[in-house]
């Protein structure tokens, strides 16, 4: 099962499913303002954050989990999803669409995009993980030239456990999958 953010909130649950090499934490100030109105429930996507590391990462994978967390959380719900997200969320309201009342997609679109993310998973694989202290350290040993995705990327870093709250090596080896569609 995924790991979830939850913010209560007095009517029904929305979903929101994060980006590649975001987490659940990055929605948790929206999450938080939204709980006002909403039961909001935050996952990290499966190979990132806390949630399991798995060995594929596809959208009907992405699909199947998020279903089971809607059917953890009263059996339906409106979902968010941003970039891979929203991909996610897209395959899960044509998979099964019992489940989600209302859909919200966020910059992005189900299509084949270019692959503009693998060179990030090179970056972070420049981190010494042995002796970087802080995320500004990774950050400068990343070496990321786009602005604000260096401190992004450095997020996912757990210095206390000296490793990458990513799964790289299944995200790096099916990069064809997050960047495509079926």
């Amino acid at each position: 099962m995924l790991t979830t953010m939850h913010h209560a909130g007095p009517n029904g649950p929305l979903i929101v499913a994060h980006g590649l090499y975001g987490s659940a934490r990055n929605w948790s100030v929206i999450g938080r303002r939204l709980s006002d109105i909403r039961d909001v429930h935050a996952v990290d996507m499966r190979n990132h954050g806390d949630s399991p590391r798995e060995d594929t990462h596809d959208y009907p994978g992405m699909a199947a989990d998020l279903a089971e967390v809607i059917e953890g959380s009263g059996g339906q719900a409106d979902v968010l999803g941003h970039s891979m997200g929203g991909k996610a969320a897209m395959m899960l309201a044509l998979t099964r669409p019992e489940l989600v009342s209302r859909l919200i997609v966020a910059d992005i679109a189900p299509v084949a995009y270019s692959d503009r993310q693998s060179h990030h998973i090179a970056s972070m694989r420049r981190v010494d993980l042995a002796t970087v202290e802080s995320r500004k350290e990774a950050e400068a040993q990343m070496r990321v030239e786009e602005p604000g995705v260096g401190p992004f990327l450095a997020q996912s870093l757990d210095l206390g456990g000296r490793r990458w709250k990513l799964n790289l090596d299944v995200l790096e080896r099916d990069m064809g999958r997050i960047v495509g569609w079926p």
